[in-house]
C-alpha cells in the first residue's frame, strides 16, 4: 500500500476535533467544481473528513455514465480523506436506519443509509445537499 493512502482506524479520531463524512453528492459538486464546490473544499482542508466505501462505488458508477477516469479523483480521495469500509455494524446499524427512514421518505436509499450509519459510527456529521437528510438536523451540514 502507497504511504499517500489513508486506511481509517477508529484511533485517527480526535474528540477535540470536529469530523465529517462525505457522501456523494459532496464530492460530486467538488470535482465539478460547482459553486459548492469551494465549500467542501473548505471541509476537507479544515477538518478530519471520511468517505465510506459506499460512496466511492456511487462515485465510480457516477464517472462510468459520464465518461470520465475515476482513477485520479479516487486517488485524492483516499490522500485526503481515509475511506471508511462497510463493516458488520455498520451494515446492521444501516439496516435498521433504512427500515425507519423509509417510513419517512420512500425515497431515501440504502446507501444513504450507510452513509448515515457510518457517520454515527465514528461520530461525525454527513456533508450533503441530498434533500433527503435535510430533516436529520445535528447530524448533517447541509450544502445548499
Amino acid at each position: 500500500m502507497s504511504n499517500n493512502r489513508k486506511v481509517f482506524q477508529e484511533q485517527e479520531i480526535k474528540a477535540d476535533k470536529e469530523s465529517y463524512v462525505l457522501d456523494t453528492y459532496a464530492w460530486v459538486e467538488y470535482f465539478r467544481k460547482s459553486p459548492l464546490a469551494d465549500r467542501v473544499e473548505e471541509f476537507i482542508e479544515m477538518h478530519a473528513c471520511f468517505t465510506p466505501s459506499i460512496v466511492v462505488a456511487e462515485l465510480q458508477t457516477k464517472f462510468l455514465r459520464d465518461c470520465l477516469d475515476f482513477s485520479k479523483a479516487f486517488r485524492f480521495i483516499e490522500v485526503k480523506t481515509p475511506i471508511i469500509p462497510l463493516d458488520k455494524l455498520i451494515a446492521v446499524s444501516a439496516g435498521k436506519i433504512n427500515f425507519e427512514r423509509k417510513k419517512i421518505n420512500p425515497h431515501w436509499s440504502l446507501a444513504d443509509s450507510i452513509v448515515l450509519a457510518t457517520a454515527r459510527k465514528i461520530k461525525a456529521k454527513v456533508i450533503t445537499g441530498d434533500e433527503d437528510f435535510r430533516d436529520l438536523k445535528g447530524e448533517v451540514v447541509m450544502l445548499k
